[in-house]
C-alpha cells in the first residue's frame, strides 16, 4: 500500500527493524525485530514478541549496562550482545514526527500494566524498518490516569557527558512537556482501546535478520 507521501506502507503481517543508533553517531546499538499490526499516513504499530531474539548494548565485558554505576554508565567502553527478549511482549505505536513512541505492556494473562512513552528522535523510514535515537527520559502512564517521568538521573547525567548539549536537552523537555498535556486530554492513543488489542495467533516470531546492522537502504517510493 502506498501513503498519501508516496512511500509505501507495509502490509500486516510484515517483518522490520525497529532501531536505535548509539547517541551522536550512526551506530546502531539496538535493534529489536518486529511485525507490522497497522501502518498508515497517521500511524505504525508493530509487535515485539515474547522471546524474541534483539541485539542491545552491553560493557565491553558482556556486563549489562544497568549494572554499571550512573556516574560512569555512558563513558565505560561498550559492545552489543544478542539476547531474547524476556517477559510478555510489547506493542508500539509511532505517529510520523512525533518525538516520542508508546509502548504498551501487559503482564501475564494479557492483564493490562502500563503505557510508557519514550522520547526519541524522530523515526527515519527505511525499506527494511525505522530508526531512531533514544533521548533518556521516559513517562510511565497507568490506567488510572496517572502518570510518571522516568529515568531523570539518566537524562542530567547524558547531559553531563556531553551525549546530550544544551539546547538538545531543551528540546527533549519541551517533548516530554508536549507529551504529558497529551496524556492529561486523554486522547489517542491511550483512549483507543489498544490495551484490548491482541495479536495473530498465526504470527511467529521474527528472526533477527544478518545485516540487523546495515546502513538504511531508502524507503520505496511511488513512480509515476
Amino acid at each position: 500500500m502506498t501513503g498519501a507521501d508516496g512511500i509505501r506502507h507495509w502490509d500486516r503481517g510484515e517483518r522490520i527493524l525497529w532501531r536505535y543508533r548509539d547517541n551522536g553517531s550512526r551506530h546502531v546499538h539496538i535493534c529489536r525485530p518486529v511485525t507490522v499490526v497497522q501502518d498508515t499516513d497517521d500511524l505504525l504499530a508493530v509487535w515485539m514478541a515474547p522471546g524474541t531474539e534483539c541485539v542491545k548494548p552491553v560493557l565491553a565485558d558482556g556486563t549489562p549496562v544497568h549494572h554499571e554505576p550512573l556516574a560512569t554508565r555512558y563513558t565505560a567502553p561498550r559492545a552489543t550482545a544478542r539476547a531474547h527478549w524476556e517477559g510478555t511482549g510489547v506493542l508500539k505505536l509511532a505517529r510520523p514526527g512525533e518525538p516520542w513512541s508508546i509502548w504498551l505492556f501487559w503482564d501475564d494473562g494479557w492483564q493490562f500494566r502500563s503505557w510508557y512513552v519514550n522520547l526519541e528522535e524522530p523515526r527515519l523510514r527505511w525499506a527494511g524498518g525505522i530508526d531512531s535515537e533514544d533521548h533518556f527520559l521516559d513517562i510511565s502512564v497507568y490506567p488510572d490516569r496517572s502518570w510518571l517521568w522516568r529515568d531523570e538521573d539518566e537524562f542530567a547525567e547524558a547531559q553531563r557527558v556531553g551525549l546530550l548539549d544544551t539546547g538538545k536537552a531543551l528540546r527533549v523537555r519541551e517533548a516530554g512537556s508536549a507529551a504529558v498535556e497529551m496524556i492529561k486530554k486523554w486522547g489517542a492513543p491511550f483512549s483507543a482501546g489498544w490495551e484490548d488489542w491482541r495479536p495473530d495467533p498465526r504470527w511467529s516470531v521474527p528472526e533477527l535478520p544478518e545485516g540487523w546492522d546495515r546502513a538504511p537502504e531508502p524507503a520505496k517510493v511511488r513512480t509515476r
